[in-house]
């Protein structure tokens, strides 16, 4: 079942005093079965964010470009319950304890009282934060701070899980507990729509990854393509994007 559809999706932003344009996005078709774990990677620039916040909502696409989140569009509040997301630089109140940040999330999310704090305790275990969930975030590493929000974007269980670049400032420990539960994710039926810049990473988790350049697509690959050697084919992809 097709999940996630992203048709003829394009974004231009204007800037600076003589407005002038840049095309993050150009004209890019995906579609997310359900239950996969897709990797969108491109080097700094490429647009791999811009096309998570326009699956957000957080931005809107220009004319006549398209998304839908299990049918529905973007704009629906309803198609916020279906997704956890966690952005590349997450900040939080940082007065809060990490235990206080995942009780306000899934109150938010309206989860119930049993299932969130059975859901509360076993993210901070899963991610090593369970023996300092009492102590203020103010004190955290920005590593164990990107172990929050991995906690905060899952605590409500949703059945889309959003990461935008999830192993930054994780030390290698950090980046195995994320790889790991990625694939408890996967187990559970979840799907992961994740963007990185770590090949290596996206090689050992994904079963699809599209390659991005200059905003444009350059490539969309399936799990026993990736195996061949990811660092060749993002390689010899973006050589193919210099070239044109």
């Amino acid at each position: 079942m097709l999940l996630i559809t992203i048709e003829s999706l394009s974004k231009t932003y204007t800037s600076g005093m003589m407005r002038k344009k840049k095309n993050a996005v150009s004209d890019v078709t995906l579609s997310i079965e359900s239950g996969t774990v897709f990797g969108i990677i491109g080097v700094n620039g490429a647009g791999k964010s811009s096309i998570l916040k326009m699956i957000l909502g957080f931005i809107r696409p220009d004319a006549g470009g398209t998304i839908r989140i299990a049918g529905k569009k973007p704009e629906d509040p309803a198609s916020r319950q279906y997704i956890g997301y966690l952005p590349e630089n997450p900040y939080f109140y940082d007065h809060l304890t990490a235990e206080e940040l995942l009780t306000f999330s899934a109150a938010s999310s309206r989860t119930p009282l049993i299932t969130m704090r059975e859901n509360i305790d076993e993210l901070l275990k899963q991610t090593g934060l369970y023996e300092v969930r009492k102590n203020k975030l103010r004190t955290y590493s920005k590593g164990m701070t990107q172990r929050a929000g991995i906690c905060f974007a899952l605590v409500h269980d949703p059945d889309i899980v959003i990461l935008d670049e999830p192993m930054s400032g994780l030390d290698p420990l950090g980046r195995k507990m994320v790889i790991d539960l990625i694939g408890d994710l996967k187990k559970k039926g979840k799907t992961i729509l994740f963007c990185s810049h770590i090949l290596n990473d996206v090689e050992r988790v994904c079963d699809q990854i599209a390659i991005m350049h200059q905003g444009q697509l350059k490539g969309l690959f399936k799990k026993d393509q990736i195996q061949s050697g990811i660092e060749d084919l993002f390689l010899k992809t973006i050589g193919h994007a210099h070239a044109e």
